[in-house]
């Protein structure tokens, strides 16, 4: 009789420890350099939490924001070696593994967002996406990272004339490199997360960034005057590690299809609705806000059209600038 109890007992305590472990859920880690309130980091809280909803709680994506991962360089290393299963990152980053995604950078190549994330919701964008798949990572959409401005603490600018000489941050990006450089400005490459004290501390004198950016980060406490240059479209490659979304099977696989196409909807609301009332809101906290002359901005960056359009991938920029347009 103790015998028989002894196995029912075993028997149950084997039975629950096998559903809990069943019913244990999967944890993947989503990774991106945006400050909470971005709508990168809005997004990626939703992305998350809809998959946790839609599988029933047996994912769970925990979403480290700030780059506390490293930076987007760092992350893409990570996503490629599949010790990091999700980044929603840079523009400039991605282009450093795959180059055709600088073309989207092309100076003052978008006169409507609109028309952006068109391209990237067409050919364009699954061109894109076959060139990632190669290079380890899965894209699950396009965000949106906006259209980048100067800030600087110097002096107004409204030509290419005012920012000649100006000590200018920049992503270590070529295209965001070039279009300064032509523009006569002296390019640094200094880390997002360390740009806040770099400004403070006088290390350069601006740096460029969408509205989005610059409001979450607080760089308005540190620079007195922004430049509605739009000088380039900029955005965020949504993309999965290739060796997490293989072990996917396919239903899930569908499953995140579907909340990346829900999160991506959200973020880019988010990201147009931020980019049409920050100009506002900057310019309350103090920020002195100046348009340019966009004119004289193209004709002065001509020269990057014409070295990218000679480069490896030259053939990809041109079928872009073509699209685009």
């Amino acid at each position: 009789m103790k015998r028989r109890n002894i196995a029912v007992i075993i028997g149950t305590l084997i039975t629950t420890g096998s559903l809990a472990f069943a019913q244990a859920p999967t944890k993947l880690t989503f990774g991106h350099g945006a400050a909470p309130g971005n709508p990168r980091h809005e997004a990626a809280v939703k992305f998350a939490e809809t998959v946790k909803a839609k599988t029933s709680g047996r994912f769970e994506i925990q979403v480290a924001h700030s780059a506390q991962l490293g930076d987007d360089a760092a992350m893409i290393t990570a996503l490629r070696s599949g010790t990091l299963d999700i980044s929603a990152n840079s523009q400039g980053a991605m282009a450093n593994v795959v180059p055709e995604y600088a073309a989207l950078g092309l100076p003052f190549l978008f006169t409507d967002i609109q028309k952006a994330w068109q391209l990237l919701d067409g050919p364009v964008g699954e061109e894109l996406a076959k060139r990632t798949a190669a290079k380890g990572m899965v894209v699950l959409g396009y965000w949106d990272n906006g259209i980048r401005h100067v800030t600087n603490n110097k002096r107004p600018i409204k030509t290419p004339a005012d920012i000649k000489g100006l000590k200018i941050r920049t992503p270590p990006d070529t295209m965001t490199m070039d279009i300064m450089q032509a523009l006569g400005a002296d390019a640094q490459q200094i880390k997002f997360s360390e740009l806040y004290v770099a400004l403070q501390q006088g290390v350069v004198d601006g740096q460029e960034n969408p509205l989005t950016n610059i409001a979450s980060a607080k760089l308005y406490e540190v620079q007195k005057y922004l430049s509605l240059t739009g000088h380039k479209y900029e955005a965020n490659p949504f993309v999965m590690s290739k060796r997490s979304w293989e072990r996917l099977s396919p239903a899930d696989q569908k499953v995140f299809t579907e909340s990346a196409a829900e999160a991506t909807r959200m973020q880019r609301k988010l990201s147009k609705e931020a980019d049409e009332k920050l100009t506002t809101e900057l310019k309350a906290k103090g920020v002195q806000i100046d348009t340019v002359d966009r004119k004289a901005f193209v004709e002065a960056t001509k020269s990057v059209y014409t070295k990218w359009a000679a480069s490896p991938a030259g053939d990809f920029v041109k079928r872009v600038v073509q699209q685009a347009q």
